[in-house]
């Protein structure tokens, strides 16, 4: 394992204590420009997200809609809280070709692209021991006072993703501070995720608050439009 990503690992709680959950639960707040730009503003702003950490699965209850989707690789579907299948779309990763930044989104679109971007980031940095990653340590960055240590991360065809590569800035203390990459769904649209408000959480260290912009030919933020705001109000592993 990459000596950043050891550091990070431990910094963030450790895989020993990693491994003793399998599920995170979540009450979220997703709001931001993006989701006006596909013509779905406020669809994530009020729910909850159960999330399995070990395999790439997550469940979204849209609070007071009587709906929630479902997320794996190759699936996405949209239910009533019963059971009752609404909607299905298999390898829905295809929908998305052709499509750019102002292409509108329908309800899969949005279900397939906020739940992966969300597993990835309850997972992160321990998704990176995961079989089939591949990272390295590249040179430092300076930002906000402080020298971050980005770490550049392959990741496998097995897992869905913004896209294949992307890159991890962690702060001295090891915690992350920066995500960067493009989204492929978005027309390889840039972004940086800013991860702040770290808490304390059954032993591990969540960001509380996630903010996405995107970024400049020098890599450096575009304040506006805010693009993603990712709101914890609760959240627990088990």
């Amino acid at each position: 394992m990459d000596n950043l990503l050891k550091l990070a690992i431990e910094a963030h709680g450790g895989l020993e204590r990693w491994h003793q959950f399998k599920v995170v639960r979540a009450n979220v707040s997703i709001t931001g420009a993006v989701w006006h730009l596909k013509g779905q503003p406020d669809v994530l702003k009020n729910v909850q997200v159960v999330a399995q950490l070990h395999r790439q699965h997550l469940v979204t209850h849209l609070i007071g809609k009587d709906r929630r989707t479902i997320f794996s690789t190759g699936q996405v579907s949209i239910e009533s809280e019963s059971g009752v299948v609404e909607e299905t779309r298999v390898d829905p990763i295809t929908s998305f070709r052709g499509q750019n930044m102002d292409t509108p989104w329908d309800s899969l679109h949005v279900a397939y692209f906020a739940s992966y971007a969300l597993w990835s980031y309850f997972t992160i940095p321990f998704l990176y021991t995961y079989p089939g990653f591949i990272s390295e340590e590249i040179a430092p960055w300076q930002e906000d006072g402080e020298q971050w240590r980005p770490l550049r991360v392959t990741f496998p065809d097995s897992i869905a993703g913004h896209t294949r590569n992307q890159i991890s800035y962690f702060g001295p203390d090891g915690l992350l501070r920066r995500h960067e990459y493009t989204v492929d769904v978005l027309g390889n649209a840039p972004g940086l995720n800013y991860a702040s408000d770290y808490r304390a959480t059954n032993g591990l260290m969540v960001p509380h608050k996630r903010r996405v912009f995107a970024y400049d030919s020098e890599k450096r933020k575009v304040v506006e439009p805010l693009l993603v705001a990712i709101d914890i109000h609760e959240i627990e592993f088990s």
